[in-house]
């Protein structure tokens, strides 16, 4: 049976920003069931997050122990703006300009981009050493999905053999990782997408079609999954929303469907809630494309299984 959470009326998710976004991965029935709860916390492994702003919900914003605070030095900050933004989709207040999927839950936020000045001067990417550590960090503070909008540089033996040894501990201790496919346009794979753990997201259109942006490949296809990532409203860190397109954006709306669901079914395992998510959008996978997230019916699958 589903667990308890907190109700929403219709109107709360009618009037979220970029309903054609949410119909596409049919999140809008689940977002009209649960907020999500705030047992259910997510690891963002991104640039930090602008704690001033109205329209997050903020009350459910946390940091790793032992760290500094997660916000931002700067909100006009290349490394803020983009954290801000991926913060928003999954913890913006509903009503705003935010997608705001699971502003119920608790997002952990482990800055891991510099504060570089102005967009163009930030590539949105870390060394696999530096990931590897965050990665270890937010599982300890307790995260269970971890989201990772990022891409790797400076790829080296070493670093990729530490950044395997953390994605096998977040598999061992039941954390679900999401991470952008990448932007490239290319065919391959990267030490993260490679992970047998890790669910790679892939950017769609409105039309429901892989933008010619993403990469794509056998481990993308075989164990990842197509969100929105096209034309993303969300918040800005300094004034206007902003609106952006790419795997990065793409990414939370897997990452906030899985939250929502695990929300429902608190005693479900890791395992258990990736599985069901992987289920409701293709049985078998045979294409170096991924499937579009069903985030309805891995919800349902859950329940049945759960019944």
């Amino acid at each position: 049976m589903a667990g308890p959470s907190g109700l929403l009326h219709k109107a709360d998710v009618e009037l979220n920003n970029n309903p054609a976004h949410l119909r596409l991965v049919k999140l809008a029935p689940l977002m009209e069931r649960t907020s999500g709860r705030p047992e259910i916390s997510i690891g963002l492994i991104d640039g930090p997050v602008e704690m001033n702003h109205p329209d997050l919900a903020l009350e459910n914003i946390q940091h790793p122990a032992g760290r500094n605070p997660a916000g931002c030095a700067s909100a006009t900050s290349a490394g803020c703006v983009h954290g801000t933004l991926v913060a928003s989709i999954l913890l913006g207040r509903r009503r705003s300009a935010a997608p705001a999927i699971c502003p119920g839950c608790t997002l952990l936020v482990r800055p891991i981009f510099e504060e570089a000045q102005g967009i163009g001067e930030e590539i949105f990417s870390t060394t696999p050493e530096l990931l590897a550590r965050a990665i270890t960090e937010v599982v300890d503070a307790g995260a269970r999905i971890l989201n990772l909008s990022i891409a790797l540089v400076q790829p080296s033996r070493l670093g990729e053999r530490e950044l395997v040894q953390a994605l096998d501990y977040a598999a061992r201790r039941g954390a679900i990782v999401v991470a952008a496919a990448g932007n490239e346009g290319g065919l391959g794979s990267s030490a993260i997408t490679r992970h047998q753990w890790v669910m790679p997201v892939v950017a769609y259109d409105l039309r429901g079609r892989p933008m010619a942006l993403s990469n794509l490949g056998s481990s993308i296809g075989k164990r990842g999954l197509g969100a929105p990532g096209d034309g993303i409203a969300s918040l800005g860190a300094a004034g206007a929303p902003l609106t952006i397109a790419g795997t990065s954006v793409a990414t939370p709306f897997v990452t906030g469907a899985i939250a929502l669901i695990w929300s429902e079914f608190l005693a479900a395992t890791a395992t258990e809630v990736r599985l069901a998510v992987m289920r409701a959008s293709a049985l078998r996978r045979t294409s170096i494309v991924p499937p579009l997230l069903n985030a309805w019916e891995g919800y349902r699958i859950m329940a049945e299984a759960r019944t």
